[in-house]
C-alpha cells in the first residue's frame, strides 16, 4: 500500500488540474507532452541511462516504465519492451506523418510511440519514449518518493 504523501496516488486528475500542472513544465517538456512534439535522439536525459529505477509521468507522477524493461534500441530515445502495468499508458492512432503510427499517451499527454520492432523474445514491441515526458526515480529513492510498491521489479528470481 502506498503511504500517504502530498502527492495523489490515484493519478486521476481533471483536465483543469492537468492544464495547471502543464504550466510548470520547461519549454521542451511542454512541447513534447502538450504539443505532441519529439525531442532529439541521442541528446536527451534518459536514452543511455542504465541505472535501476522507474520512469514516471513528468506531470502526474504515475509510474509508466521500469529500467528492468528498458533496452538499447539504437534509436537514441529511451526504449522499453513493456509498461509497468497494462494500463500505464493508452494507445492512439497517429496519422500526423505520411505513415500511420501508434502514439502512447499518459493521462497528461504525449509520451512517444510504440512500434513492432522490439525484442522478439519479449513480445516484439518497442515503446519509444521522450525523456522530456518522463521523470526518473532511482531505485534507492523509490521508498522516499512513495513508489515502494514497485520495488518488486528489482527482486532477483532464484
Amino acid at each position: 500500500m502506498r503511504k500517504e504523501t502530498s502527492k495523489r496516488s490515484d493519478y486521476n486528475y481533471t483536465n483543469e488540474e492537468i492544464a495547471e500542472m502543464l504550466k510548470n513544465l520547461d519549454p521542451l517538456a511542454y512541447h513534447v507532452v502538450a504539443e505532441n512534439g519529439t525531442e532529439s535522439p541521442f541528446n536527451n536525459a534518459y536514452w543511455d541511462n542504465k541505472a535501476d529505477g522507474i520512469y514516471v509521468d513528468k506531470v502526474t507522477g504515475k509510474p509508466l516504465f521500469s529500467s528492468t524493461h528498458k533496452y538499447d534500441s539504437g534509436t537514441g530515445w529511451p526504449s522499453f519492451w513493456r509498461t509497468i502495468e497494462d494500463d500505464s499508458v493508452t494507445m492512439h492512432e497517429d496519422n500526423s506523418l505520411s505513415t500511420t503510427r501508434t502514439e502512447i499517451r499518459s493521462s497528461a499527454g504525449h509520451v512517444g510511440h510504440v512500434f513492432e520492432d522490439g525484442p522478439k523474445e519479449e513480445g516484439g514491441r518497442r515503446f519509444c519514449t521522450n525523456s522530456a515526458s518522463l521523470k526518473f526515480v532511482p531505485k534507492e529513492e523509490m521508498t522516499k518518493n512513495s513508489y515502494e510498491e514497485y520495488l518488486y521489479l528489482f527482486e532477483k528470481s532464484v
